[in-house]
């Protein structure tokens, strides 16, 4: 059964995605990125700047087969692309297709209007799929 969590009250989603994706790339956990073609234009040039002590190995889905095999993460605008990630990011505002097939899907929610109410529906959409998706504060993280 897919472990999802929302992440909401997130003050900057790119950056947010990378502070997540440092943990899974070191964590060797092969990660799918869903989101559109812009959240992921902006997320493909923070990941390359993003930390100057360490490069996060990531390409789009599009890349050549032998970049894909030895990128743990994968960037693509349809989940269904993803052929060996066990987690999901999602970035975007629908409910991934498929998303069942993945062991983890974490959710990335802005304190938005529009975003809270996309992930509300997401939350009701995993529900009733007999899914107990779990919240996690970014606001109250403390670093």
């Amino acid at each position: 059964m897919t472990e999802v969590t929302f992440h909401f009250n997130v003050p900057e989603k790119t950056a947010y995605a990378c502070r997540l994706l440092r943990k899974a790339w070191a964590a060797r956990a092969p990660v799918g990125v869903l989101g559109d073609a812009a959240a992921l234009r902006a997320l493909d040039e923070a990941l390359w700047t993003f930390s100057s002590q360490a490069f996060i190995p990531h390409c789009g889905v599009s890349a050549p087969a032998h970049v894909l095999a030895a990128t743990p993460i994968v960037l693509a605008t349809d989940a269904a692309l993803f052929t060996r990630s066990q987690v999901l990011l999602n970035l975007g505002q629908p409910a991934p297709e498929g998303f069942e097939r993945f062991a983890r899907l974490i959710e990335i929610v802005s304190a938005q209007p529009q975003d809270r109410a996309g992930a509300r529906q997401r939350w009701n959409h995993y529900k009733k799929h007999g899914l107990q998706p779990q919240a996690h504060d970014a606001a109250a993280r403390k670093d």
